[in-house]
């Protein structure tokens, strides 16, 4: 095996119509994660209690 330091490549963002995906930075042990980003696809809202007969 080589002692050459083994780098990951620069992923391009993902992006579909409600999740973006982000690469992270790699930390001290070489591990790369991914930022995963929903936006909300359903709106919410307040309930109301129905009127009394």
């Amino acid at each position: 095996m080589s002692d050459a330091k083994k780098t990951r490549p620069q992923v391009p963002e993902g992006e579909s119509r409600f999740l973006k995906t982000t690469q992270k930075q790699a930390n001290e042990k070489g591990y790369i994660g991914y930022d995963t980003t929903w936006t909300p696809f359903q709106k919410e809202v307040a309930y109301t209690t129905p009127k009394k007969p």
